[in-house]
């Protein structure tokens, strides 16, 4: 697979075709104003899930025995529901914030994830075993052609079709070059990211994002450019209540 070569659901596709399809409209002056009205207020980037850890191992597993390791191997998951088994708390928090607060509309989703070779994917796009696979062998490295050419690809058209009126919310780090350096130069001020991340670590982010989705009250989202992107430690929050469990099982993670 080249670097300008995705599978037919990725965002890839999806951007590449909402872009194809607006330039052709305008050039027909077919573009009507109700849809450059329905251009979202923001568009939520979620960073991936750390495919190298312990949950990851369990999928990938010959023989393992979870109902979410079988779907894998069989028809498929979305992108969403396996990064949330294999990160838990903080890509599911994301997730749901994301779910929440994004609102989809005829031009644009209002959430994608950001992947190591497919550039930014929709959450319910379906990965099978060996597409999870093929994102293992690629490292989320701004130096890595594989992981920026598509990212860069899709931002590009992304920034395009959302306008200069459109923010985009990074949930993600913030502290290393990994997502900031392939995006900031092309989002500039518009990408932004929760102020409230700074200091926490990801499973505190990851609680912070369900509470707020539950109470449907919004962080506060400020330049990625200007940020400060270190600070001191905020207050531990306290425990959840409920907690993600892979379809099938019955113990808490």
């Amino acid at each position: 697979m080249t670097n300008d070569e995705t599978k037919p659901e990725t965002s890839g596709t999806l951007v590449r075709r909402l872009y194809e399809s607006r330039v052709q409209m305008a050039s027909a002056g077919q573009v009507q104003r109700n849809t450059l009205n329905s251009r979202p207020e923001r568009i939520f980037l979620l960073s991936p899930a750390n495919a190298a850890g312990t949950r990851a191992r369990l999928v990938l597993r010959d023989g393992a025995p979870s109902t979410l390791a079988a779907r894998l191997r069989q028809q498929g998951l979305p992108l969403g529901e396996l990064f949330s088994f294999i990160s838990g708390l903080y890509f599911r928090g994301k997730l749901v914030y994301a779910q929440a607060f994004g609102e989809d509309t005829p031009s644009l989703p209002g959430a994608l994830v950001i992947t190591p070779c497919w550039g930014l994917v929709p959450p319910d796009t379906i990965v099978n075993l060996d597409e999870f696979r093929e994102m293992l062998a690629v490292p989320v490295e701004p130096t890595d052609a594989r992981y920026r050419v598509p990212l860069e690809r899709d931002a590009r058209m992304l920034f395009d079709l959302a306008g200069k009126g459109c923010e985009s919310v990074l949930l993600g780090s913030i502290a290393t070059p990994k997502y900031v350096e392939p995006l900031l130069g092309i989002f500039g001020q518009q990408l932004v990211f929760p102020v409230e991340f700074v200091g926490r670590g990801d499973m505190s982010r990851g609680g912070l994002l369900l509470r707020c989705a539950r109470a449907r009250e919004q962080l506060n989202y400020v330049p990625v450019a200007t940020a400060v992107r270190h600070g001191p430690r905020p207050p531990k929050l306290p425990r959840l209540a409920e907690t993600y469990r892979e379809p099938g099982r019955t113990r808490p993670d």
